[in-house]
């Protein structure tokens, strides 16, 4: 096809340039209606090793009762009077912050690489974005990859600031700006907790009773729901450090967990969302026109 035979659009668009966008038909035309112009794909990478606490030179993280360097510890004691290499009169919960901190670097970085091809492009903001974390090795390392679509403001002047950035796209982020809110930032925390476990909780995992009490009836594992409640606490208290006098919305919160033996877990929770400020008060979109007719 010549490029005489294109249409009048599409010659007027391929002469300013291509463009990419991660967006879907519905979201790119909610985009246009908002004034948002898409003006290309970015994306922002990292590898992180996590690593392990490490104290004189010696690894803690595989340690029993080793520690958080300052995070939340909680101990438990068995109260059976028993002593042995099989029986564990000791367990203890414990936050592993050296896996919090490689986490929000991993994250931190891919953010930044991503905002910085925005900036490169003259973009207000990035709508629709996407983040993974994938383990890529046994060893734990992760790969941290982000990627979403660069807006302008239409009718507005450059950018002086750092782009904002927000999940949402579409339907969801028209309906933010109708509520008088607009987006600042995605945001992001994790919390990791290791349980060593003590007899009761080694027994109980393992679906049997105690060993003093050979009871078969429900019984609450009280290591494990500290450990996940703790986790869950640790996240959300993370995030909202970060808002300061902002809200968060669109949150989802994700608990991973990881069992090694005899009862011994690793519990995660990693809480997105967006940052949001409120500019105005509620105040309706227009009717969208249509984009496309049947007659």
């Amino acid at each position: 096809m010549a490029p005489t035979d294109l249409p009048e659009a599409a010659q007027r668009r391929l002469s300013e340039g291509a463009f990419s966008s991660a967006l879907g038909v519905s979201d790119f035309a909610a985009c246009l209606e908002m004034g948002l112009e898409p003006v290309g794909l970015v994306q922002g990478f990292c590898a992180m090793q996590q690593g392990s606490y490490m104290m004189g030179g010696l690894s803690r993280s595989l340690s029993p009762y080793g520690g958080s360097a300052g995070g939340y510890v909680q101990n438990y004691q068995c109260s059976h009077g028993m002593i042995s290499n099989e029986h564990r009169t000791w367990g203890q919960n414990y936050e592993q912050t050296w896996v919090e901190t490689a986490w929000m670097q991993g994250f931190t970085s891919s953010f930044s690489r991503m905002l910085e091809e925005a900036g490169e492009l003259g973009a207000h903001g990035v709508v629709g974005v996407v983040d993974t974390v994938t383990r890529l090795t046994d060893a734990k390392v992760l790969e941290f990859h982000m990627v979403g679509t660069a807006v302008k403001v239409l009718d507005a002047p450059a950018p002086t600031t750092p782009p904002w950035s927000t999940y949402l796209a579409g339907q969801r982020l028209s309906k933010l700006f109708e509520a008088g809110l607009v987006p600042v930032s995605i945001i992001a925390s994790i919390s990791s907790i290791r349980v060593w476990a003590y007899c009761t909780t080694e027994f109980l995992m393992g679906g049997a009773g105690t060993m003093l009490r050979n009871s078969s009836g429900p019984q609450e594992i009280d290591q494990i729901v500290s450990a996940k409640s703790q986790a869950r606490f640790i996240a959300r208290s993370n995030v909202r450090a970060q808002l300061g006098s902002d809200s968060l919305r669109g949150a989802n919160l994700e608990l991973g967990e990881w069992e090694f033996e005899r009862g011994d877990y690793e519990f995660q929770a990693v809480l997105r969302g967006n940052r949001v400020r409120r500019f105005k008060n509620f105040d309706p979109l227009p009717v969208p026109r249509a984009t496309v007719r049947l007659s």
